[in-house]
């Protein structure tokens, strides 16, 4: 790092942080002299962790935030040529901090590992909103804005911005297109996107969601656009969600698929999944405008069911290259059949988290359930139990849903399933009980328990919410 510094005339460094609001916090240094630069990148720097984290005295609150040489990227947004890297949290023993989301992935990560011989794959679907003054001159009807191209889709350029500087900052971009919404009113359009990335290990999946997510936000600031990754912004219109593609890997080889069927080990985590998916809304769902979003007839879940490609559904299995035909030599007869293996491609979705999700503690809730799906005796029994091959809001299968659970309806319930489960997550000490407690304070805190009651009766009250939570997270 010293040597890029010196070869490219870098004059700043920048250590960015995860704070207690799931946003990344910034410490700049300037580059002035090599003892200096020496110091900062061996020992860190000193903060402030109660004005970080909800969690920290104040009486004791001095924290080391110490870079991650890995995770260092060259600033696209910087004047000055500039280096920022992520860091982590040590105490003042030198300890690393075990309640920093950061720190409780990484713990339930390792014990997954250590419990099933088993380590996880994660990536992200960003979807956002872009708000633009004025009318398009290529209106596009409401609610068919889907992978829509320029001239008709106008923050195309934007977003393509936005994934060659994620890209360029090592980050693992899959893909991007216009999503479904376009909001209509007066004065202003507002048109929904969505960037996805590739799977990456859950530690690194988590930075990325966060990285991307600044770095959105910059090069719209940059642009003069405003957007957001709030779960609702108008009843009836299409909500963001932030769903999240999970593999599970032994060996350093994916387990998801056994003699081209979803395997065993696929299916017990999936059982996990659901079984605490109540308790995950707490760190996927963190703003009472999640629970606006979980409505029926929207693509987002209500039930806690699971199955093959079905968007109605909790946890989906997308397609995932299973089959064995080879469709490029049928597109392409004049190619001779290049043919590859894309199985180890195929991952499992969780589609109720939204963009008010703490990255790093929704991604180590996901270890936890996996390990519990493991761990259950029943868990293959479960699973199938709660299989759905329709749409569920089919008037067909009413008698059928009646029998599926319902996830949480405001902050307020998903802080009792937390409460319920908390063992679960505390259990060989990855999620320490200071970080459970404060999840749960911070959610009842919204005292959103009649949030049905008002959701489409009290306007004022509603847009006062939904303006409250614009840039959550």
């Amino acid at each position: 790092i010293i040597k890029y510094i010196e070869a490219k005339e870098i004059q700043f460094i920048n250590f960015r942080h995860l704070g207690g609001d799931g946003r990344l916090k910034t410490l700049n240094f300037v580059v002035s002299n090599k003892d200096h630069l020496e110091q900062v990148l061996a020992g860190g720097e000193r903060v402030d962790g109660s004005s970080l984290m909800p969690y920290i005295d104040t009486a004791s609150s001095d924290l080391y935030v110490v870079p991650k040489y890995r995770t260092a990227y060259v600033n696209p947004f910087a004047h000055l040529p500039t280096i920022d890297i992520l860091c982590s949290y040590y105490t003042s023993d030198g300890m690393p901090l075990a309640s920093s989301p950061e720190n409780v992935l990484r713990k339930a990560h390792l014990a997954l590992k250590h419990s099933s011989n088993l380590s996880m794959e994660a990536m992200g679907e960003l979807e956002y909103y872009a708000l633009y003054d004025g009318h398009h001159s290529y209106p596009v009807e409401a609610q068919k804005g889907y992978q829509e191209s320029a001239p008709f889709s106008r923050g195309e350029e934007l977003r393509c911005e936005a994934m060659e500087a994620m890209t360029q900052a090592g980050l693992a971009v899959k893909y991007g297109h216009s999503e479904v919404g376009i909001i209509h009113s007066d004065g202003y359009e507002m048109e929904q996107h969505e960037i996805e990335l590739l799977p990456v290990t859950l530690e690194d999946a988590a930075d990325h969601i966060v990285i991307a997510k600044w770095m959105l936000r910059m090069v719209a600031f940059k642009h003069g656009v405003t957007i957001t990754f709030a779960p609702k912004i108008l009843t009836g219109q299409a909500g963001s969600g932030l769903h999240i593609h999970t593999k599970i890997n032994q060996n350093g080889k994916s387990v998801m698929v056994s003699e081209g069927q979803l395997s065993e080990l696929a299916k017990k985590s999936i059982a996990g999944y659901l079984s605490l998916a109540g308790s995950l809304t707490a760190f996927g769902n963190t703003v009472p405008t999640s629970y606006l979003r979980l409505v029926p007839h929207q693509e987002a879940p209500t039930k806690i069911c699971w199955g093959d490609r079905n968007r109605s559904v909790l946890v989906r299995v997308p397609l995932g290259w299973i089959t064995r035909k080879n469709m490029a030599a049928d597109a392409n007869p004049q190619d001779k059949g290049h043919f590859s293996e894309l199985s180890d491609n195929q991952t499992v979705e969780l589609r109720s988290p939204d963009g008010s999700a703490n990255a790093h503690l929704l991604l180590a809730g996901l270890a936890v359930a996996a390990r519990y799906g493991q761990e259950m005796k029943d868990a293959l029994e479960q699973v199938n139990k709660l299989y759905v091959d329709v749409n569920i809001f089919s008037p067909a299968y009413d008698e059928a849903r009646g029998r599926l659970l319902q996830l949480p309806s405001s902050c307020w319930e998903s802080a009792e399933c937390l409460l319920k489960d908390r063992k679960i997550y505390e259990q060989d000490g990855v999620f320490p009980p200071v970080v459970i407690d404060r999840v749960v304070e911070e959610l009842k805190a919204y005292k959103d328990q009649n949030l049905n009651e008002f959701m489409y009766q009290e306007e004022d009250k509603l847009k006062k919410l939904i303006d409250r939570f614009f840039h959550c997270a």
